[in-house]
């Protein structure tokens, strides 16, 4: 089923919705000369209808290049972010635009929110394809509150009492280097950046940082009061690594020394078919459409989970953090 919104006087534009599918406003044929104008020109009806559906993709926008991405979402979004405590390396492209995370072509990226387990979060992301894959590659979205719905309520209420822990290790030769992480590598300036955001901070005989910090797991939407599963548990967890990536790295440096792993709120580790369970409940909500160059996605990242399927060919999609929220400390 398809279901069209009526265009407004103010742009004669449309946003069309179908099953299993984000919504979608095409800007039509030739692409509009400047994006970013363009953008600044409809960027009420925009938001508007990424408030409505908790994401647009805009289809036909002619994106070209990050310093344009760049452009486009300096008239969108109310502020930029610089972005802090990654999980994975990216590429700074443009002032304030990121290469997407570094992941194996081949390995997908579970649903997640970006930036869950942080006190400054952004509450948008925008997404420019410079470069549409050859196949696969798809971003997908689902809708937080439906996946809470979904979930098993034991699960759900398990994990709203007692919140969940993200643990990292950040070492010289895996992941997210301390520079790019804290903003300074500086020893005293990390365990300020950790201090000021409830994050422990123990540092290893060899120089290393291991960290943990506690995040609620449900979050009530700032804006709408719709309760929604909001984490990144089953993405930055064990279970979700390659299997032969992961014995290495256990091997490497041990069972607690991984780049990352989620826990229930009281410590105890999630087991595999935990994680298979709340993934399976992600694909039954999942919104698929495949990138095509140009394209410009608008994420509601407080309602809306993403996910990067496995891809063959080149892809580029830059990548903009916007409109922080920041959540209180969790007591």
């Amino acid at each position: 089923m398809v279901v069209t919104s009526t265009p407004t006087r103010n742009t004669p534009y449309t946003v069309r919705t179908a099953d299993g599918r984000p919504a979608m406003l095409e800007t039509g044929h030739p692409a509009p000369e400047d994006p970013a104008a363009w953008a600044a020109e409809h960027r009420a009806f925009l938001r508007a209808a990424v408030a409505e559906h908790g994401a647009l993709l805009v289809r036909g926008l002619g994106l070209s290049d990050a310093a344009t991405v760049g452009a486009v979402s300096r008239e969108l979004l109310d502020e930029v972010l610089t972005e802090r405590e990654g999980f994975a390396v990216r590429q700074v492209l443009a002032d304030g635009v990121y290469s997407s995370s570094e992941w194996p072509a081949d390995q997908p990226m579970c649903m997640h929110h970006e930036l869950s387990y942080a006190r400054e979060v952004p509450g948008t992301l925008l997404f420019g394809c410079l470069t549409a894959p050859a196949s696969g590659g798809v971003t997908g979205l689902a809708d937080a509150h439906e996946v809470l719905q979904a979930l098993d309520p034991g699960l759900v209420a398990r994990f709203e009492r007692e919140g969940w822990l993200l643990d990292r290790n950040y070492t010289d030769t895996v992941g997210v280097g301390l520079g790019d992480a804290f903003g300074s590598a500086g020893r005293a300036d990390v365990e300020a950046y950790c201090a000021a955001r409830g994050i422990e901070a123990v540092w290893q005989a060899n120089g290393d940082l291991r960290t943990r910090q506690h995040a609620d797991a449900v979050l009530t939407h700032p804006v709408t009061g719709r309760r929604g599963w909001f984490n990144q548990i089953v993405f930055l967890n064990e279970w979700t690594l390659d299997p032969v990536i992961r014995e290495y790295l256990k091997f490497e440096f041990g069972d607690d020394g991984l780049p990352f792993n989620s826990r229930y709120g009281n410590g105890d580790p999630l087991d595999e078919q935990t994680v298979l369970d709340v993934n399976s409940v992600y694909e039954r909500h999942t919104l698929r459409e495949p990138w095509r160059a140009g394209d410009l996605l608008i994420v509601d990242n407080l309602r809306m989970a993403h996910s990067r399927e496995p891809y063959e060919g080149d892809r580029e999609i830059a990548v903009v953090l916007g409109d922080p929220v920041t959540r209180p400390a969790r007591p």
